[in-house]
């Protein structure tokens, strides 16, 4: 960041008209694609007021996926708009590496004041104010939903009360007095919720009890659901995050819920959710005409598919990830995006949209979707790439890297595995059916497995980013078909 760049930044033209916009990021976490109150596969009893006001009155990004379903190297790809390969983050207990820059501080160089309040969660047990960020608010890793400890620009304060709760005030009261009336702002309100397990507000527990629960078919065990899929996929419904798990030991004590009740329970923090985000919306609406607020989560989140509760696998639930765009008089309301964006593109989407220019060093992996936001036909990517690396604590998903098409996808399983996975999207959106041994499919398998390592391979996506626990071996010198 140069005296040159501020210059350029200063010249430059935003994205969505001028004059440059605020900007608001709201990030939540295990908040499943589908589970919006407008979304046609949510459940008809889900409440998300303003959500559905967002999607209504701005666009709904109906195909937006993470690069890495896990929260820290997801939250560090938005930060940075470069893969986990890149960043280096590929855990939840790596800190962010020396020397990585976040896109707020190109904003704070151009001008904007900036802020953070919530989950940071990158680099495990430190709340320290971070670069790029003029007012802080955050706390220790995963946090805690009840009674945190906040730590306020470097100073630590214990609040009472439902977490959500307590980070909506520090925005309204940033927002309202905590911020310089001349210059644009970024807010960067980072939710806990609805993070895994799953905590309503007490004014909510019980709400949905009792409610229908729509059981994905991919649920059972039958040999329908499991013939041709690789034997790790039944194998995980019995260990950790698998809806038929076992505690036996304190290995892999993990809170195992009944699954009607993490189902109420996930609804239940998502309506909680809701309405705090529409105490920011309506705090923000004098302000509507200047402010862009993109609401999106961290990763998806599988609610018995294939036996899992949880992330980090390359399935469609894991992968996808709600995402609303919402500035009136810049963002045509009912707007729906259906181009494949990632959270890779959210730096630079933000950096367009302010008139900033684009880093040429360090180099983002991701592009603006401003374009798509205004109904622009413009080249865009038709095809996605996912990478996941095996972590020690929980062994039972494998590393994995995947390639996705509009309508094909091919997973490459690292390790000792019997079968990768390919599946045709259209036809089995629910990724049932395992087609890599299907005759019909090889050329097809084989086109999308070249182009996968081919554009990791180029991008250095194949060379393990970080040293692995010692004694763990993450890669070998060939590739298995």
């Amino acid at each position: 960041m140069t005296r040159h760049l501020l210059l350029l930044a200063l010249l430059a033209t935003p994205a969505l008209g001028a004059p440059r916009p605020n900007l608001v990021l709201v990030l939540s976490d295990d908040h499943r694609h589908d589970l919006m109150g407008f979304h046609p596969d949510a459940p008809a009893w889900l409440e998300t007021p303003t959500l559905d006001k967002l999607a209504a009155g701005g666009a709904h990004l109906a195909n937006a996926f993470v690069s890495t379903s896990l929260c820290s190297p997801s939250r560090a790809s938005v930060l940075t708009g470069q893969y986990m390969h890149h960043h280096r983050v590929v855990d939840n207990q790596r800190a962010v590496p020396e020397g990585t820059v976040f896109f707020p501080q190109y904003l704070q160089e151009a001008g904007y004041h900036t802020a953070f309040i919530g989950k940071w969660h990158m680099g495990h047990e430190d709340d320290t104010p971070r670069p790029g960020f003029d007012h802080w608010v955050s706390f220790v890793g995963q946090g805690e939903y009840f009674d945190p400890t906040l730590n306020i620009n470097g100073e630590r304060k214990k609040f009472d009360g439902y977490l959500t709760d307590i980070l909506t005030d520090q925005a309204l009261a940033w927002l309202e007095g905590g911020r310089p009336a001349d210059k644009p702002f970024l807010l960067y309100l980072s939710y806990k919720a609805v993070h895994y397990p799953f905590e309503p507000a007490p004014r909510h527990h019980g709400r949905y009890q009792d409610k229908p629960i729509p059981y994905p078919e991919t649920m059972a065990l039958t040999e329908e659901n499991y013939t041709g899929q690789s034997h790790w996929i039944r194998e995980r419904r019995y260990g950790i995050h698998g809806i038929d798990h076992m505690q036996t030991g304190a290995f892999d004590a993990d809170p195992v819920p009944s699954f009607d009740d993490l189902y109420w329970r996930f609804c239940e923090t998502i309506h909680g959710l809701d309405e705090n985000l529409g105490r920011v919306v309506e705090k923000l609406a004098p302000l509507a005409a200047d402010t862009f607020l993109l609401y999106m989560g961290d990763n998806g989140f599988a609610l018995g598919e294939h036996g899992f509760y949880d992330k980090r696998d390359a399935f469609e639930e894991s992968i996808r990830i709600p995402m609303l765009a919402y500035a009136p008089g810049r963002v045509p309301a009912g707007t729906s995006v259906g181009e494949m964006v990632q959270n890779i593109d959210v730096a630079p989407t933000f950096l367009d949209l302010a008139g900033v220019p684009r880093p040429g060093s360090p180099a983002m992996d991701g592009r603006s979707f401003a374009p798509l936001l205004r109904g622009e036909e413009i080249g865009w990517r038709d095809h996605i790439l996912y990478e996941y690396h095996w972590e020690w604590n929980f062994p039972a998903t494998p590393t994995c890297f995947a390639i996705r098409t509009a309508r094909y996808k091919y997973i490459y399983y690292h390790g000792v595995w019997d079968r990768n996975g390919f599946y045709d999207l259209e036809t089995d959106p629910h990724e049932r059916h395992n087609l890599i041994r299907v005759p019909a499919y090889r050329d097809r398998v084989a086109a999308l497995r070249a182009q996968l390592f081919e554009e990791l391979g180029r991008s250095g996506g194949l060379v393990m980013p970080v040293r692995p626990p010692k004694g763990v071996q993450f890669y070998d010198r060939k590739l298995r078909r």
